[in-house]
């Protein structure tokens, strides 16, 4: 798996999605009455069509974000969590910068604050910058991106090809936006579950949770979608007298 700065995740699949099966149903109130149902009943069975209404949203989001957003532009804010300790909380890193992407298999993440660290996705290499230590990994893409963040947002190119690697499950809405959790299909990488939000067909929000309870959750600025972005946004150079890393 590929590490943020500070330790934090980007880059992991998901069963089919986990929807009702499609029929005729009517209003909730014909619904309960019909059945008799008693009223604590009645109401778990119309929270139960809410939740699948949203269901179908999140993943219908998904769909139309891979078939649709060619490329794309935001400003980002990163909380990076660790694990509770000693029954004490874990603590809090929060770091900013901009993200850029184009399908399939090209992004950028500059981060500015609180430290200068740079990730990019070239098509063939992962480049990884950090800018105090003058330090530049290099990794094959192929090799690291496979079932990762990183292939929710900028290498699918439909959904099906996600479902290869991911286990795909829609979620009700929280925090005015549609959800979707994807869990690897393979367990032997970092990544425990990624859950991306959006507001309508826009990516707003990645909440990465690995597999030794540490989160991290970005979220995204308004988002352009389909940009013309310059032909060099990911193209990296290794800074002069930094010291380069192949693995």
């Amino acid at each position: 798996m590929v590490s943020f700065p500070s330790g934090k995740f980007l880059f992991q699949p998901v069963a089919g999605p986990n929807l009702c099966a499609a029929g005729t149903i009517r209003s909730p109130m014909t619904f309960a009455s019909s059945w008799r149902l008693p009223r604590p009943a009645a109401v778990l069975a119309v929270l139960a069509l809410t939740a699948s209404a949203a269901w179908a949203d999140g993943l219908d989001s998904l769909q139309n974000f891979i078939q649709h957003a060619r490329s794309g532009r935001a400003d980002f804010t990163q909380t990076v969590t660790a694990p509770p300790r000693d029954g004490k909380p874990g603590r809090a890193k929060t770091s900013s910068g901009t993200f850029e992407f184009q399908r399939p298999g090209k992004f950028r993440f500059d981060y500015q604050k609180p430290f200068v660290q740079t990730i990019v996705a070239d098509g063939q290499t992962l480049w990884l910058y950090d800018a105090d230590l003058n330090q530049v990994t290099e990794r094959a893409q192929a090799q690291v991106l496979g079932q990762t963040p990183a292939a929710l947002i900028a290498e699918a190119t439909d959904l099906r090809a996600l479902q290869a690697d991911f286990t795909l499950a829609a979620q009700p809405a929280r925090d005015g936006l549609q959800w979707v959790k994807a869990v690897p299909k393979t367990r032997d990488g970092q990544l425990q579950q990624v859950q991306v939000g959006f507001d309508g067909e826009q990516l707003a929000a990645l909440e990465i949770l690995d597999n030794f309870g540490q989160r991290s959750v970005l979220r995204f600025g308004p988002m352009q979608l389909n940009p013309q972005l310059p032909a060099g946004a990911f193209q990296f150079k290794p800074p002069a007298g930094a010291d380069v890393l192949r693995q």
